[in-house]
């Protein structure tokens, strides 16, 4: 009886003391997936991958079929 007692009460206690968990990690993935767009973002706009991807539209745009 004292044994079940205590499993419901720790479970709970564990349960209210994680209950903010779920919305930090939220937080945290869209921090991290707005830093990584920021990342991509200055990559594709760099004037190396910029004349490379115009290279292969124009390729794409110029082939005969």
């Amino acid at each position: 009886m004292v044994k079940q007692w205590w499993v419901r009460r720790y479970t709970a206690a564990r349960a209210k003391a994680e209950a903010g968990m779920t919305t930090a990690e939220y937080a945290m993935g869209t921090i991290a997936a707005c830093g990584f767009a920021a990342v991509l973002y200055k990559v594709v706009t760099s004037g190396a991958v910029s004349g490379a991807l115009q290279s292969v539209i124009g390729r794409a745009l110029d082939a005969q079929f």
